[in-house]
């Protein structure tokens, strides 16, 4: 990314391209920010300055050709960039991770699994393998991995965390729900899901107040 932006601004721009592409695939070959904000609910204004993050190509009254627009996000958020990533923790998350397929779509290229069951180790998922954590060094310098994503338990994720800065990892995706302690120049985005239930839950008690 070329500049920078807030971080509510950079959990936005993937939900307009995600409508942008949508609507490309229905055949609308110009859009509005207006449009964009009405569509998903948003201030037109919020969108417009979003928007200019990442483009300048938006006219008046005429608002954005579709496909420029989706091309200046990509280029934006890096995602024709594709970065190599592998899992540690190979139970249910750590499999619909693994063989999920629409990650290419954002950069994200996951190549493998590691686990420490015996049983997991040498089976694949969609052809993508999973090794035994002993060959995770070797992995990870063949396939130049850039991100590790942590699917293990909370008590196992500090090690796991501690084992892939160890072998140079810079930024880490965690789904484990426990803090990690990394060093000043590793990234960590956590995935909390119990604190996104508490707020979908709260926010689903409110409305069923208000009728």
């Amino acid at each position: 990314m070329n500049k920078q932006v807030s971080k509510r601004t950079l959990y936005r721009l993937p939900v307009y391209l995600s409508l942008l592409q949508e609507k490309y695939q229905e055949g609308v070959e110009y859009i509005s920010a207006t449009t964009i904000a009405n569509l998903l609910g948003l201030n037109h204004v919020q969108v417009r300055k979003d928007l200019s993050c990442a483009s300048t190509a938006g006219r008046p009254k005429v608002g954005y050709a579709t496909d420029v627009l989706i091309k200046d996000l990509q280029n934006f958020l890096d995602y024709n960039n594709a970065k190599n990533a592998i899992i540690i923790g190979a139970g249910d998350l750590g499999k619909a991770l693994l063989g999920y397929n629409g990650f290419t779509s954002y950069g994200l290229n996951i190549v493998a699994a590691f686990d420490n069951n015996p049983v997991l180790a040498g089976t694949s998922v969609k052809e993508k393998p999973i090794f035994a954590m002993e060959k995770l060094p070797r992995v990870m310098e063949n396939m130049n991995v850039h991100i590790g994503i942590i699917t293990t338990p909370a008590h196992t994720a500090q090690s796991i965390a501690d084992i892939l800065v160890k072998n140079g990892i810079k930024a880490i995706w965690n789904f484990a729900p426990t803090s990690l302690n990394v060093p000043d120049d590793v990234i960590v985005q956590n995935e909390n899901m119990a604190t996104s239930l508490a707020i979908l839950s709260s926010k689903l008690n409110e409305k069923l107040k208000n009728r």
